[in-house]
């Protein structure tokens, strides 16, 4: 597993998609590095490829591995945050994606206030309306991004979406196109509104080329997860 030429391939991938990009076409696009389940010497060799951002799923694991990394990255929480956790997770974390309730908003606003942090952080929408997925779905998305405009401690800096698992990724595109609709509503009227977290290993092509500015890459870079 060279991770160096996965890395390469993968922003190669996203060039080659932004010339089908409907939408604000020489926009920068992040490739955050998702480094569930795999180890920190992997986690190395995607900085040392010229990654800047990486991402966890769970909390516990970023305590564990994010000490002994030793390099100089935006850290993104990805995964499903639990109320519990929240402070650890703002200690870790530089972006929060996985905002998706009023409730977990009181409990991150909270936290960063204790620890004199202004919390960047993005809403995930549901907007497939997966029972099993989390996000926020739409009916309920205007009272979370009021709640979190109004408050002190957050940093609302945009949206994440996970898309559906697909028999056919081109099913994905109407999903992305709506995001990125949204996205740009909500932009004109906020300064720090600047992230579309939306796109994966087997669909971050048709993301980018419908809106997507950051594309969360795992397994085409660090290839099948492990146990840690």
């Amino acid at each position: 597993m060279n991770v160096a030429e996965n890395f390469r391939a993968v922003l190669a991938g996203i060039e080659d998609a932004r010339q089908n990009r409907t939408v604000a076409p020489d926009e920068k696009i992040i490739l955050l590095v998702v480094t569930k389940n795999h180890g920190v010497e992997s986690i190395r060799e995607a900085v040392d490829a010229g990654a800047t951002d990486i991402g966890e799923n769970r909390v516990q694991e970023a305590a564990e591995k994010f000490p002994a990394l030793e390099r100089n990255v935006t850290r993104h929480l990805i995964g499903h945050l639990q109320t519990n956790k929240v402070k650890p997770a703002v200690k870790l974390f530089d972006v929060i994606q996985s905002l998706d309730s009023v409730h977990l908003a009181t409990a991150i606003d909270k936290a960063a206030a204790s620890l004199n942090k202004i919390q960047d952080v993005l809403i995930q929408v549901n907007a497939a309306r997966e029972p099993q997925k989390s996000g926020v779905l739409l009916e309920d998305f205007n009272a979370l991004i009021n709640f979190v405009d109004a408050a002190k401690n957050l940093r609302l800096r945009g949206l994440m979406m996970i898309a559906p698992n697909f028999p056919d990724v081109e099913q994905c595109r109407p999903l992305f196109r709506q995001m990125r609709t949204l996205f740009d509503e909500l932009k004109p009227a906020r300064t720090c509104f600047d992230l579309l977290s939306m796109g994966m290993s087997n669909d971050y092509k048709i993301a980018v080329a419908e809106g997507a500015n950051v594309v969360r890459v795992g397994t085409a870079i660090l290839g099948s997860r492990n146990q840690v």
